[in-house]
Formats: structure tokens, sequence, C-alpha cells
């Protein structure tokens, strides 16, 4: 998951929501197209939390800065397109439409959390383990060659 393709699939999805609100479709017509932009919003904010406490391995890394970058302005796009979609449901379909959007994303940023979330902080953790275990190893692995190759040449 990276920014610009969240935010790509958010455009698209929010373009698609914005013209069936042009042509007056109700929004629990629209569902599949709210889901991918909420899912996409979701995803920028995980990421966005991701990044703020990278693990260990990426911390000193260059591109957590650049990622930081990138997860700034697309939250501030996915901003403007909450705002705008809030004027055009509200607009068109009253403050009881807009709060069943709110509903329908935090029904999916639970779902995502308790699925796919947990799923790639396994994967980190994991990754984070081996390479811990790697480390310790050849760490161990050097010092026990220093030692051998000092005490033979005091021989």
């Amino acid at each position: 998951m990276d920014p610009i393709s969240i935010i790509a699939a958010a455009t698209t999805a929010f373009n698609a929501i914005k013209k069936g609100i042009e042509i007056g479709r109700d929004i629990q017509d629209m569902g599949s197209q709210l889901s991918q932009w909420a899912t996409a919003i979701s995803d920028l904010e995980f990421i966005e939390r991701r990044v703020q406490s990278p693990p260990w391995y990426k911390a000193f890394s260059s591109s957590v800065q650049a990622e930081a970058v990138e997860i700034f302005a697309a939250k501030h796009k996915a901003q403007a397109m909450r705002d705008e979609l809030k004027q055009y449901i509200q607009f068109s379909h009253g403050q009881s439409a807009w709060n069943e959007l709110l509903s329908i994303e935090a029904k999916i940023r639970v779902q995502r959390q308790e699925h796919e979330y947990r799923k790639q902080e396994i994967k980190e953790n994991i990754i984070s383990g081996i390479l811990l275990f790697l480390s310790l190893t050849s760490i161990t692995a050097m010092l026990t060659l220093f030692a051998w190759l000092y005490y033979s040449y005091q021989m």
C-alpha cells in the first residue's frame, strides 16, 4: 500500500459518488463506491499511523520521510474530498445521509483493522523478529570468530 495508489483509488470512488449524486442516485445505490472510498481513506489513515511509528529496521530510512510527505499530501486531498462529499450529500440527501456515510466508513475501518491491518502488523513483527535473530546470530558468530582468532594466535 502506498499513498499515491490509495489516493488514486479514493479519487476514482469519489468521482463515481459525485457523478451518482449529480444524476440523482440514492446513497444506498452507491454502496460499492462508498465502500471503495471508505476503504481507501481507512488505508490512508493506517499507513499514516505506520509511518509515525515505523518498525525499528525502517526508522532510519529516508523512504520513511518521503512516504510521510506523500501521506501528508494525500491526507489533504482526502480531506478536501470529504468536505466536498459532505456538501454534496447534505445538499442532495440531507444530514441523515451524511451520518449514514460516516457509519459505513466507521464499520469499514473496524473491519479492516481486524483483518487486513492486523495481518500487516503480524507480517512486520515476523520480519522484525527474523532480522533481530539474524543480527544477534551474526554478532555472536563474529565475536566467536574474533575470540577463536585471538586464542589461536596466542598459542
